[in-house]
């Protein structure tokens, strides 16, 4: 297991502002199951959905800007937990962009690829491999989604979910895997020690002059709207 609990520059768990969080936090100190736990709900809901200036960039940074993806929150929340002593892995795979219609629209959601990169996390827990991945969206934004359609109780696809559960998604840490967009999946690459190998080996979502334009421009725009969407009444 040495190999899951190894640093690397997008698991910078000796950052100190990671350090501080854990200490401060005590989680150390809580059992294993408590641990898994406790890092898996900061990182879903204190570290709200939104999107960051790149795929690529260190946990410590996520942290700082207190908002994330699949990809960044998975970053932040294999950092936590492997300074924590919880073996974990990278799964990476593509989703289809559909998933995201609504929390992406209009120029965004015309740019963005069809394929989009994708990843949850594989924790150690009871000498077995769980997936997580029900920490993509914080709790607030999906009530609303949910308040938002009163009439869907079965599958649903778009604003960053694809489930066929929407009502009860399976998205609490109770010891077995979590989901929200796994429906969505269209291509799967494979586990990874971390998400530094699987970068190197596949990228990430955008190249060129799409890189620029996301950064500075597209994505101000899709947290703008994501933000609109936790805060208002009605879609």
């Amino acid at each position: 297991m040495e190999k899951y609990l190894r640093e690397t520059k997008l698991l910078d768990f000796s950052h100190p502002d990671i350090r501080e969080l854990i200490q401060n936090r005590n989680w150390k100190d809580l059992s294993e199951y408590e641990k898994i736990g406790s890092i898996y709900h900061f990182v879903q809901n204190d570290i709200i959905f939104g999107y960051n200036e790149s795929d690529e960039i260190p946990a410590s940074a996520v942290l700082k800007n207190g908002y994330g993806q699949c990809n960044t929150k998975g970053s932040l929340l294999m950092a936590l937990l492997r300074c924590a002593g919880i073996p974990c892995r990278f799964h990476g795979f593509t989703i289809d962009k559909k998933l995201q219609k609504g929390a992406i629209t209009g120029l965004p959601y015309l740019l963005a690829p069809k394929n989009i990169i994708h990843s949850w996390v594989e924790v150690y827990y009871q000498e077995k491999w769980l997936n997580l991945e029900g920490f993509i969206l914080d709790k607030k934004y999906l009530s609303k989604l949910q308040c938002n359609f009163p009439d869907i109780t079965g599958s649903f696809c778009g604003y960053g979910v694809a489930t066929s559960d929407f009502r009860n998604p399976k998205i609490d840490w109770i010891g077995a895997d979590t989901y929200i967009q796994k429906d969505g999946i269209n291509n799967d690459f494979g586990v990874f020690e971390d998400p530094d190998s699987f970068y190197k080996e596949h990228g990430s979502n955008l190249s060129g002059v799409k890189v620029i334009l996301y950064k500075h421009v597209v994505r101000k725009l899709m947290n703008s709207n994501v933000s609109k969407i936790r805060l208002s009444k009605n879609i």
